[in-house]
């Protein structure tokens, strides 16, 4: 009999140390609350369990036109010159309702090291003051801006690599279908999602499983849902229910203890059905959000260098 799955050392220490210090439960006024508090302020309120920012030889913000309004771009590059090559879309995870270009620069700026590629980090609009589909507008809007406008951040994208974290890592693959259905004026090189939630359209038996104690929690995900207000059967809101074939090359990491495992997984399983090249990895024993949990969870160092690592081995670098 296989042993039954356990919580790292270090992911039950996190979770016991967040159950000591607990938040206000997610509302439209404690959200409203926490919008007068500056990204980057939040940025620093994380610094205890996100990994610092590391070493950059470029770091700048730009904004683009968008479909709602200037959309602002950071771009986080380890190299200060680069000939053409592939160029990281990056959209951040927080339920579309939290999160930010700065909480997540950490990760970002990791990802174009692990990578060697240069990363742009897109501010999309948030629920609830932007409800769905604001945040798929905005990030296919980014994708073809950047497609286009490259050169605007000092760059010569020649194929674009989609990524993102959570509610993040579902814009990439919605902003990928779009692409798939009319292309972008350069090509989709790759897909990079972590824990993503692929279908809204129903309840996966991992999201009742660890709903409670596992840091994404039952309530949170149901204030994301009201303040989204997304259609869930539409492909721009579960991705799982769209054809699949004709994506490029995807990465798609899940955590062990994530209510949002089973429809990763579930993704994974048809993009080898649709014949998609598929890296999947499952980070075992570790929960929701660990790529931006690297100093809280020192584990969560190595999960994401194996996900950066199947990336590049799966050619997102050249």
């Amino acid at each position: 009999m296989a042993p039954a799955p356990r919580l790292r050392d270090d992911v039950r220490d996190f979770l016991a140390l967040m159950s000591a210090r607990p938040r206000p439960p997610l509302c439209d006024e404690s959200i409203a609350q926490m919008r007068r508090i500056s990204p980057e302020a939040m940025a620093q309120m994380m610094s205890d369990i996100e990994a610092p920012l590391g070493d950059l030889a470029v770091d700048r913000t730009i904004a683009m036109p968008g479909p709602g309004g200037a959309i602002d771009l950071r771009l986080f590059d380890a190299r200060a010159e680069r000939s053409a090559g592939p160029v990281v879309v990056f959209f951040h995870g927080g339920g579309f309702v939290t999160g930010h270009v700065a909480t997540h620069a950490p990760l970002a700026a990791e990802i174009a090291r692990g990578l060697d590629l240069p990363v742009v980090s897109v501010d999309y609009r948030l629920a609830p003051e932007h409800r769905w589909p604001a945040a798929p507008d905005d990030g296919e809007a980014a994708a073809r801006w950047i497609a286009v406008h490259a050169d605007k951040l000092g760059l010569a994208a020649d194929s674009l690599v989609l990524c993102g974290d959570s509610a993040g890592g579902t814009l990439a693959l919605v902003t990928a279908l779009a692409l798939r259905e009319r292309p972008a004026a350069v090509p989709l090189r790759m897909l990079v999602a972590l824990y993503p939630q692929t279908d809204s359209s129903r309840i996966h038996p991992s999201r009742e499983a660890f709903a409670d104690g596992f840091g994404l929690s039952r309530d949170d995900m149901a204030y994301f849902d009201h303040a989204y207000e997304a259609d869930p059967v539409s492909l721009r809101t579960s991705p799982l229910l769209a054809d699949l074939s004709g994506l490029p090359p995807t990465v798609l990491a899940t955590a062990e203890f994530d209510p949002l495992r089973d429809s990763g997984r579930a993704f994974a399983a048809k993009l080898v059905d649709a014949g998609v090249p598929v890296a999947f990895h499952e980070a075992a024993g570790t929960i929701h959000g660990f790529a931006t949990f690297r100093r809280g969870i020192p584990s969560a160092v190595d999960d994401l260098a194996r996900v950066l690592a199947l990336a590049r081995a799966m050619g997102a670098s050249g």
